[in-house]
């Protein structure tokens, strides 16, 4: 049964990755997940103090992530067209890699602009609110990718520490 534990929650933490990338995932909350799968077997003890404190952050971050984007959008002058065009631009990034590696930042920066140009704002304005958005947009993914590969770390910490208790096979 650890071996499930683990490897299910190695599954876990790399979705958990992916999630930091893919706005359908929420990144943070599903590597936690992969964390306690990793306390539940029986050769890790149990630290609750570290799954509390690590799901805090885990919420924390989720909750940020969605309020950064808003704010930079809002102090650059920006709309809801132009978060929505953020998002936008990040699907036809994912799903249609056409500039490769890149469209991964400019398609969500396209993606805001078109939104307030079609929102009706002049060309100035939806450049700089487009820019808020794509900046809110890079923070809050860089915050879940930091969480992700420090929950990670943890992960394959305590894998390694308790891999003679994880890997007995009796």
């Amino acid at each position: 049964m650890d071996i499930a534990l683990l490897v299910l929650g190695f599954l876990l933490m790399l979705i958990g990755i992916l999630g930091s990338f893919l706005p359908v995932l929420p990144g943070p909350p599903v590597s936690w997940v992969g964390l306690l799968l990793l306390y539940l077997t029986k050769a890790v003890p149990d630290d609750w103090w570290m799954l509390g404190i690590t799901l805090f952050f885990a919420l924390l971050i989720t909750v940020m992530d969605y309020l950064i984007p808003a704010m930079g959008t809002k102090k650059f002058g920006g709309s809801k067209a132009g978060m929505l065009g953020t998002v936008v631009g990040l699907l036809v990034a994912i799903f249609f890699p056409i500039l490769g590696p890149f469209g991964i930042i400019i398609w969500p920066f396209v993606g805001a602009l078109v939104g307030e140009l079609i929102n009706k704002a002049d060309q100035k304005t939806a450049l700089k609110a487009a820019f808020g958005s794509f900046l809110g947009f890079l923070t809050g993914t860089f915050m879940k990718f930091l969480i992700g590969v420090i929950y990670f770390g943890i992960f394959i910490w305590k894998a390694i520490e308790y891999s003679p208790e994880l890997f007995t096979f009796n």
